[in-house]
């Protein structure tokens, strides 16, 4: 009879089990490296796929080059315009002769005044030249910013505006001049430029340099029109 005691039994555990308790162990782990690249994925597209830089001074960008040189040809022109306008209106404001007839007792006076439609006439070229100065500001606004249509519609619509004024008074004008040139038999109206020729000289001067600032306009709206609709 032996004393020995039987040996206590062995558990004994599938190889199924211990490879399923290991993986519901690491499971988590693996979900959450998977999650890193998933999160990372998006930020490394829009980094892939940004625009590329712009290269060289936003001056010179290529893009705005056009409307820029439209830009600085307006600008140009408003500077050019302005000579012409304040000539007309100089010249025609001191346009004044007085001519004696026998004795200095007896003299005839030609003034502008003397004529509405010369005065309507300076008028009309002095505020033109005074505008042209107040849009030179927004002119070189526009130069610096192509993008700023606003402005390009507010300088259309005043430039319009301020040539058919400018239009009716030269128009006006060159009607005067013309009848002091010529005359007219039909009313018996004498022409006066073969006495007074210094203030037909100064009024014919006004009245082409005034129509010459009015082609500049004409120039200067259809530049304007040619941007926005560039734009």
């Amino acid at each position: 009879m032996s004393t020995s005691e039987a040996p206590a039994a062995a558990t004994v555990i599938p190889i199924d089990d211990v490879a399923r308790h290991h993986g519901k162990a690491t499971a988590p782990p693996a979900a959450a490296s998977s999650a890193v690249p998933a999160a990372a994925a998006p930020a490394a597209a829009a980094a892939t796929t940004t625009a590329p830089r712009k290269t060289g001074l936003p001056f010179f960008r290529r893009a705005d080059r056009g409307s820029r040189c439209v830009a600085l040809i307006d600008f140009v022109l408003r500077i050019g315009a302005f000579g012409p306008a304040l000539a007309a209106a100089i010249a025609t404001g001191t346009s004044d002769e007085t001519l004696s007839v026998f004795t200095q007792f007896f003299q005839f006076h030609a003034r502008f005044d003397d004529f509405p439609a010369l005065l309507f006439f300076m008028v009309a070229n002095a505020i033109a030249a005074g505008y042209l100065v107040l849009s030179l500001p927004f002119s070189a606004v526009v130069v610096l910013r192509p993008q700023a249509i606003g402005l390009r519609h507010l300088l259309l619509v005043c430039d319009t505006i301020i040539v058919a004024m400018l239009t009716a008074a030269a128009a006006a004008a060159a009607a005067i001049v013309n009848l002091a040139h010529s005359g007219n038999l039909r009313a018996n109206w004498v022409p006066i430029c073969m006495q007074f020729h210094g203030f037909c000289q100064r009024t014919s001067g006004a009245v082409v340099a005034s129509f010459l600032a009015v082609l500049v306009f004409i120039f200067l709206i259809i530049l304007g029109a040619f941007a926005i609709r560039k734009r």
